[in-house]
């Protein structure tokens, strides 16, 4: 039977997955109990296993002599055959505007591609390393995010703001506003709908990306993932143990983290050095994979150490086909030293489907000077006549005369066409189209843009004048200049607010969802509370927990102005055209003047920045309501009797002094998120440093040791 219109459209439509939307009150709000409810918690799951695709061989191998070679590709030229006769027989007929196939055509097509897929996955090259093979699925457990902390700035401020006077010195040296008391000004927040409120967890990523999965149904939800995962296997790299002290030296003892998961994930992950370093990548890679909206991305920031192994780890994951840029960006200066001087870091950035990815171009001005106005090397004179810049005029050595600067380019396209390959008559001489080509306007809209003095003549073809003032900006590409962050680095691997902003403005609205498996400072947080995106961050140290925590409370942001107030910042942000004295385009609507505008006699193209919202004076920004989160830790086996720990956010007086907080921040705040106490029934012998690592050695009893050497400990006691 030939299949419907109706039907043939549902079938197209099914096959674009939709993310549902998240209701967060109605989803989490019961998957979610306050930390110390962890003993009446009902609703537990069993952990999930995820699974490779076993079809693709364990190892990299060419074999040039074995014939199923030569069948397969018959198999893929056939297979491609098919699926055009599939698409031509299910095209409707002009005359019964039915479809000739019989059966279910959309069912059969959809089999014959997946089939296609298959087998050429087996003839791509990848990526293997040890374990990889005998690793086709892993288990993560499935485990509830308790929540220990709500957390607000206009509480913390209004509760500061009620104690007598020398509290107020507080205030100011929290916020550091020389200019007026934080208590003179409007502080306001943005808000979301569903009470949606954003989070920071800690607990290993893996663990807490499976909970999102599974408790709580954020599958296809996050529309942009921001990872900074360690770039090599050095201890002291990946980490930093102490808040005042940013400066880690690998394999130095003073150096080592007190935390024992901490411990427990270094050593889980970097067991095997670069293999185990590729396994934890893929791990965490499948799963935000699974996280990601359709249209999400997924940014991973890395050196050129292991670039070109994580690249080919996420071919495998993401697929080749929705690889979308290599990004480049400076990350320091010049530096003197034996070697030629590294000064970049890249992104890798991947699509879940590049199909229907989310992009909004991004601009950079054109200064006087910049390499991007050298091709504009022409100038036309108050007085009409026309001449070519010198080089110190085109890089701003010598300043320019009196005139609009311009460049010309071609007014051909590729391709002949029997009604665009015309001759064109200009100035009394007569020019034909070129070879091959045909002219990207009409006759009439070649007229328009003579009136308009816009075409010129360069040798013997006729060009387009293309003046400076049309698009004062300049598309930003994949390289990325001077991102230094600059001193003042409250983390070891901090990154560069400008490099996280530019991702995050490239690919995400107004209260879409971002996620940073690799807290560190918080920067991706931070950047996402400043353009009004919801955001969750995870870590599995406290130390970067609290670097951020303070980070955000403290932070301040201006108020853009939103179109929707009762929809928050998911109602988007308000743009206008604005000019300054010297008519430059300063605000966030800029006309975009171009060939096609002026020969069809349209009004110019306006052009969103979306890093130009419209900002209201008078009302300072404080980031809104949070919570800090956790995975409480399951009880070790062969040890039902020893309570589990409790983790507990606060901090002594004497902690706070040496984590650099403001001196009184802790009685109002409730603590710094750092430390770990035992619970009440537990007592002090278990929650201490000696006992927690003991628990870490019964877990994983095997050490390996250079030249591939183990130890395996037998008898895992405290010492006499």
């Amino acid at each position: 039977m030939a299949m419907s219109k109706s039907r043939k459209a549902k079938v197209a439509k099914s096959k674009l997955k939709r993310a549902e939307p998240y209701r967060h009150a109605e989803a989490t709000g019961l998957m979610r109990p306050e930390v110390g409810t962890q003993a009446q918690f009902k609703k537990k799951k069993s952990p999930e296993t995820y699974r490779y695709d076993s079809s693709v061989s364990p190892a990299l191998e060419w074999d040039a002599g074995n014939p199923a070679r030569e069948q397969g590709e018959a198999m893929i030229v056939q297979l491609e055959r098919h699926i055009e006769e599939l698409r031509a027989a299910s095209t409707p007929s002009p005359l019964t505007g039915e479809g000739r196939g019989e059966g279910d055509v959309a069912n059969i097509l959809q089999q014959a591609e997946e089939t296609l897929r298959r087998l050429k996955a087996l003839s791509k090259p990848f990526l293997n390393w040890a374990g990889k093979a005998e690793r086709l699925s892993f288990d993560v457990p499935t485990l509830p995010l308790f929540i220990h902390e709500r957390l607000s700035t206009k509480a913390i401020i209004e509760t500061l703001a009620g104690h007598k006077t020398d509290k107020q010195q507080d205030l100011y040296d929290l916020f550091g506003d020389p200019q007026r008391s934080i208590t003179d000004q409007v502080l306001k927040a943005y808000e979301y709908p569903d009470q949606w409120v954003n989070r920071m967890v800690l607990g290993d990523s893996l663990m807490v990306m499976n909970s999102l999965l599974h408790y709580e149904s954020l599958g296809g939800q996050v529309q942009m993932i921001y990872m900074d995962p360690p770039y090599g296997v050095k201890f002291g790299s990946n980490f930093q143990p102490f808040v005042r002290k940013r400066d880690v030296t690998h394999n130095d003892d003073e150096d080592m983290t007190r935390e024992p998961e901490m411990v427990q994930a270094y050593r889980d992950t970097w067991e095997l050095g670069l293999h185990s370093y590729l396994t934890y990548l893929r791990d965490r890679l499948l799963l935000s994979r699974e996280l990601l909206t359709p249209s999400g991305s997924i940014f991973v920031q890395i050196s050129d150490e292991n670039l070109h192994h994580v690249r080919e780890v996420m071919d495998e994951v993401f697929g080749a086909e929705n690889f979308v840029a290599v990004i480049t960006f400076q990350k320091t200066g010049s530096q003197a030293g034996t070697r030629l001087g590294t000064t970049l870091d890249y992104l890798l950035w991947y699509a879940k489907d590049g199909q229907h990815i989310k992009y909004r171009q991004l601009y950079n001005d054109r200064i006087q000077g910049n390499p991007s106005l050298d091709r504009y090397d022409q100038i036309e004179l108050t007085d009409g006549t026309r001449r070519r810049l010198t080089i110190h005029e085109i890089r701003g050595t010598q300043p320019l005369p009196h005139g609009r600067r311009f460049r010309t380019t071609s007014l051909f396209s590729d391709g002949s066409s029997e009604t665009g390959s015309f001759e064109y008559k200009f100035q009394g001489t007569t020019y034909p189209c070129a070879r091959n080509n045909h002219w990207k306007t009409t006759k009439e809209g070649l007229d328009r843009l003579v009136r308009k003095e816009r075409m010129v003549v360069e040798g013997t073809r006729l060009r387009y004048k293309r003046f400076e003032e049309d698009f004062p900006l300049i598309p930003i590409d994949d390289r990325w200049e001077s991102m230094q962050i600059g001193t003042g680095l409250l983390y070891v691997v901090q990154t560069s607010l400008a490099v996280v902003q530019r991702c995050l403005l490239m690919t995400t609205d107004p209260g879409d969802l971002v996620l940073d498996p690799t807290c560190g400072s918080g920067t991706t947080a931070y950047v996402a509370e400043q353009w009004g995106r919801r955001w969750i961050t995870i870590d599995t140290s406290r130390v970067p927990l609290a670097l951020a925590r303070q980070r955000l409370l403290t932070g301040t942001f201006p108020w853009y102005e939103l179109k929707d107030e009762q929809r928050g910042p998911a109602g988007g942000f308000v743009y206008k055209r604005k000019q300054n004295k010297k008519g430059e385009e300063v605000g966030g609507i800029v006309p975009h003047v171009t060939l096609k505008s002026i020969a069809n006699d349209e009004p110019a193209k306006e052009e969103v920045l979306v890093d130009r919202p419209e900002q209201q004076n008078g009302i300072t920004r404080v980031t809104g309501p949070f919570c800090v989160e956790a995975t409480i830790p399951t009880p070790v086996e062969g040890e039902e009797d020893v309570p589990s720990p409790t983790l507990t956010l606060s901090l002594s007086h004497g902690e706070r002094e040496r984590a650099g907080h403001v001196k009184g921040e802790g009685d109002a705040i409730g603590g710094e998120g750092v430390g770990v106490s035992p619970g009440k029934e537990g007592g002090e012998a278990y929650g201490s440093f000696v006992n927690r690592m003991l628990e870490v050695l019964r877990k994983s009893p095997v050490l390996r040791l250079e030249g591939n050497k183990t130890v395996t400990f037998r008898n895992v006691r405290p010492p006499a």
